[in-house]
């Protein structure tokens, strides 16, 4: 584990994934003849309802500024860990949650707290691109063991917050790109360094829904009760909403309400909240969707680990590959209309992130990697 400050001079906005328009003209393609394995949602696609839930939506009508239908409903949806209305606010994306938490809390820092982030890297490169248009200062801790899979450090996690009194500490978990689950206990024991030092932890469960493990890890029912820990869900990534960009934060009813007053009215659209609710709705989609993710992933790393390729295990719904020159390769496979991610952003330049699609998709994948694979001289 090396504690460090963040690249001082980062790029202007952080890396994503996604196809992107202007690279499929400079290489003659169509959306519709690629395959984005860039992006990591559901493999199953919205469900069973929402395109004609957003086709009923007026138009003329603007959307509830505060999503009180849908807040209700995720409400509901976690009864069971304890959460009320109050404890919820719904976001364009769990990323404008983000935005909103580093304007409150670097913006405003709490009175024993440095206008700073901890980051555990690598990890999604929003949290530090947010910290940085707040005016705070980063600092990161990074997992740098691959022989135990990127694991971090509990203790070393509460050492650095004690010692830097941050005002946020960030958490991807399942973590992006590494697929790494820390358990409920161990975020417990860093919400506690946390509290100690009066900041706030941002448990990010983006790809949790997804995850078999789920159920060792979530912090929703820790975030309802415990005014140290915010927890951050994607219905983007859950249920395959992505271009309606839908997300939602569990926290103490303080930090919500602390976060409702910088959100812009209508930020989530009349679409988004219509699709959000029939979502929800269907209670057995997500079982479903772990289910197509678990297949995937066994085509995935039986077909790669059969060309000797590194594929670290992985909590999430996604694949982190060691694959040498991940540029290379990336590039490869996007003139033949297969986008991955090239991690070369979370500092990691030899391996490659697959986001699981349905398992004939990951196929089509593994058999165009085999033939890059072939054609080319390996590490």
């Amino acid at each position: 584990m090396d504690l460090s400050p963040a690249n001082p001079d980062p790029p202007a906005r952080p890396v994503h994934g996604g196809i992107k328009e202007a690279e499929l003209r400079e290489l003659g393609l169509r959306l519709e003849d690629c395959l984005d394995f860039s992006a990591s949602v559901s493999p199953l696609g919205p469900p069973e309802g929402v395109a004609e839930a957003i086709a009923a939506v007026d138009l003329t009508a603007y959307p509830d500024p505060h999503c009180l239908a849908l807040t209700e409903a995720i409400a509901a949806h976690h009864v069971g860990d304890g959460v009320s209305i109050g404890n919820v606010i719904v976001g364009n994306g769990s990323t404008e949650i983000i935005h909103l938490l580093t304007r409150a809390w670097i913006g405003s820092p709490p009175a024993d707290c440095n206008p700073s982030a901890l980051l555990l890297t690598p990890t999604y490169g929003e949290y530090d691109g947010a910290v940085r248009i707040s005016g705070g200062s980063v600092k990161t801790l990074t997992a740098t063991r691959r022989s135990d899979g990127f694991a971090w450090d509990t203790s070393a996690v509460t050492v650095a917050i004690a010692a830097e009194r941050p005002a946020l500490t960030f958490i991807c978990n399942p973590n992006n790109p590494t697929g790494v689950l820390m358990a409920r206990e161990q975020l417990a024991m860093i919400a506690d360094a946390v509290a100690s030092v009066g900041g706030l932890l941002v448990v990010d469960e983006a790809y949790i829904n997804l995850s078999e493990r789920r159920a060792d890890a979530d912090v929703v029912a820790l975030a309802a009760g415990h005014g140290s820990i915010v927890a951050l869900r994607s219905m983007t990534k859950d249920y395959a909403l992505t271009a309606l960009r839908l997300g939602y934060a569990v926290a103490s009813e303080p930090v919500i309400a602390r976060l409702a007053v910088l959100q812009p009215d209508w930020s989530v659209n009349g679409l988004a909240q219509a699709a959000g609710l029939i979502a929800i709705a269907d209670t057995a989609y997500l079982e479903r969707a772990r289910a197509a993710v678990a297949a995937s992933r066994n085509c995935v790393v039986e077909r790669l680990s059969d060309l000797g390729i590194r594929c670290y295990p992985t909590a999430a719904n996604f694949v982190l590959a060691q694959v040498g020159d991940a540029g290379r390769l990336r590039d490869d496979l996007a003139r033949r209309g297969l986008f991955v991610r090239d991690c070369t952003s979370f500092g990691l330049p030899d391996c490659i992130r697959i986001g699981l699609r349905p398992a004939e998709d990951c196929a089509k994948l593994a058999d165009a990697i085999a033939e890059v694979w072939n054609e080319e001289p390996q590490p």
